[in-house]
């Protein structure tokens, strides 16, 4: 195919990517690649694996400089620390964890938190919609289940892992990912580890129908509208945006009352179009008889993943904060 033709545009979406005729998508933010290191800043040490060669799905893991010990007169034994699983965002389309943005965001989160992290790479859109993106999630979740006895085949997870202490988390499309991990943890689906958090910051829930004050701000919102079509095409023709994984309440939050985790940590900005949506979740899981604690958080005056694009803000760094201690909490107790 001549160069004339292989550069011929067929459509864009932006601020997200270009699709040309020849089938090459041109992402147009979040594909920088950062190598794993020990951070000068933190001494977080990172490096990546592989957790699945035959889909290419990988991760980064994260550990953290102070690995606490116990020490008596005979040993010292390390003491094993929380888990973090985490779902970059990018709207199912964009980013992944190996660029500075998120790369910078686990470093000062583990560091913070003092948690081990697996920031997984999962296959995006549209080369691959949903569910691609959820079913690599699984296979990731998974693979971390494998370490659960200390036999699994990363020496991190077996040697510093607390596995009575994992959670989920992730922003925007990595917060709907986590969302709909723990809902299949809670309708049965096969995992040996429980969760016991989870974390949501800004997540990417929408409906069909207006609520709030999204119709105030159409620029943004005929943006989200598009996003779901583009990457789940299969749901559009019957559930659209009302599509469970995508509008959690649809239902009137049946798949909530039986949330595979312990605790929710929801995460929102003032200026988000999706602000609206992150309260009814909270709203609804406060009130459908699940049986956990639910904790809700808004940063006021700004927009959506602000932490991300100016990560060494206040605002940004009390979002930290937030995380962190959310994910040194202990287990509520039984009800």
């Amino acid at each position: 195919m001549d160069s004339t033709q292989s550069s011929e545009l067929d459509y864009e979406c932006p601020p997200f990517f270009r699709a040309f005729k020849d089938g090459r998508i041109e992402r147009l933010t979040g594909e920088d690649f950062v190598p794993p290191t020990t951070d000068p800043q933190t001494g977080v040490s990172s490096k990546d694996v592989t957790v699945d060669p035959e889909t290419s799905i990988s991760a980064r893991l994260y550990l953290p400089k102070n690995l606490p010990s116990t020490v008596t007169a005979a040993t010292t034994t390390t003491k094993k620390l929380p888990l973090l699983v985490y779902f970059h965002g990018g709207a199912f389309l964009n980013s992944t964890p190996f660029n500075s943005t998120y790369h910078i965001h686990l470093n000062t989160l583990v560091s913070q938190a003092n948690v081990v992290a697996v920031s997984v790479n999962y296959r995006r859109a549209p080369e691959h919609p949903i569910p691609a993106a959820y079913e690599d999630s699984w296979a990731a979740l998974q693979w971390v289940d494998l370490h659960r006895n200390q036999v699994g085949p990363e020496p991190w997870l077996n040697q510093h892992v607390d596995f009575e202490y994992v959670f989920l988390g992730g922003d925007s499309a990595g917060a709907n990912i986590a969302h709909n991990m723990a809902v299949a943890i809670g309708r049965g689906e096969p995992m040996n580890i429980s969760i016991l958090g989870l974390a949501l910051v800004h997540p990417y829930f929408w409906g069909s129908k207006p609520i709030g004050s999204e119709a105030a701000n159409p620029e943004a919102k005929a943006l989200v509208d598009c996003v779901w079509g583009l990457v789940c095409p299969s749901s559009m023709p019957t559930l659209g945006q009302d599509d469970p994984r995508l509008n959690p309440v649809v239902d009137g939050g049946a798949s909530l009352v039986n949330l595979g985790c312990r605790r929710v940590l929801i995460c929102v900005a003032e200026k988000d179009v999706l602000r609206d949506r992150g309260w009814l979740y909270y709203e609804v899981l406060s009130k459908n008889g699940w049986m956990g604690v639910v904790e809700f958080e808004e940063t006021k005056g700004e927009d959506h993943v602000f932490h991300l694009r100016d990560p060494d803000s206040e605002k940004a760094k009390e979002l930290v904060r937030s995380l962190a201690a959310f994910l040194n909490r202990d287990m509520p107790p039984l009800i």
